[in-house]
């Protein structure tokens, strides 16, 4: 099974706008990636178009996906509010990799942060 891809359109203002696309790992977080996906496109009636990037550390990442509260304290998943941990295999890398933020154990929503630069 091939992974799915979800575009994202980010915009720095209306004449500064680019797309970023993300793999999502179906076969390693069924539940995550289905949330994702489904929070990118609106499609169950709920998602992150015209959210902002409420968060910004300079040099690591950007955080988005609050879209009920737009300030890092808000969000829900397509299942709940909040959903349970899948698992941490995979690590944030480098620049690019997709991650869900939450704020601690199974508290999984819709936040997410996007690396822009190899963790120290």
């Amino acid at each position: 099974m091939v992974n799915p891809t979800v575009f994202c359109d980010v915009a720095l203002s209306k004449a500064s706008s680019w797309a970023i696309s993300f793999e999502l790992f179906t076969d390693k977080f069924p539940k995550t990636a289905e949330n994702f996906d489904f929070l990118s496109t609106g499609e169950k009636g709920v998602g992150c178009e015209g959210s902002c990037f409420h968060r910004i550390t300079p040099g690591f990442m950007c955080q988005g996906g609050d879209f009920t509260c737009h300030n890092g304290t808000g969000g829900k998943s397509i299942y709940r509010e909040k959903f349970d941990d899948e698992n941490c295999i995979l690590k944030q890398t480098g620049p690019g990799i997709l991650s869900m933020a939450n704020a601690g154990a199974s508290t999984t929503g819709s936040q997410s942060f996007v690396c822009t630069a190899k963790p120290e």
